[in-house]
């Protein structure tokens, strides 16, 4: 990349993204998150309420045609213990009907 590239680039790819994003934070769109340090690189939590609506945020950053972008969904504590429990009564229920089988089971 040329110095005038490089020129280019932050003012019309990295400065309207960092607006934006300063932007998306105010209205809550984006909760956490920032620049990655020493890197071209941002890290964000989202709050979306549709893969759509995560979509549409991610490709309006200036950015994003020329960024690689990972998403990772995150679920909240309350409905992984909800999730959990159905599985542990399953479990519990498995256990019962081994036990039930195996002499001198539990």
């Amino acid at each position: 990349m040329t110095a005038e590239d490089g020129v280019a680039f932050v003012e019309q790819f990295i400065f309207p993204t960092l607006e934006l994003c300063k932007k998306l934070q105010e209205e809550k769109k984006i909760a956490a998150g920032g620049p990655v340090s020493g890197a071209v690189a941002l890290a964000l939590i989202v709050n979306a309420e549709s893969v759509q609506e995560l979509d549409d945020l991610i490709t309006s950053l200036p950015v994003w045609p020329r960024m690689e972008t990972e998403v990772t969904p995150l679920t909240t504590f309350d409905a992984r213990r909800e999730s959990l429990a159905h599985r542990l009564e399953a479990l519990k229920a498995q256990a019962r009907e081994i036990g039930a089988l195996t002499p001198g089971g539990r």
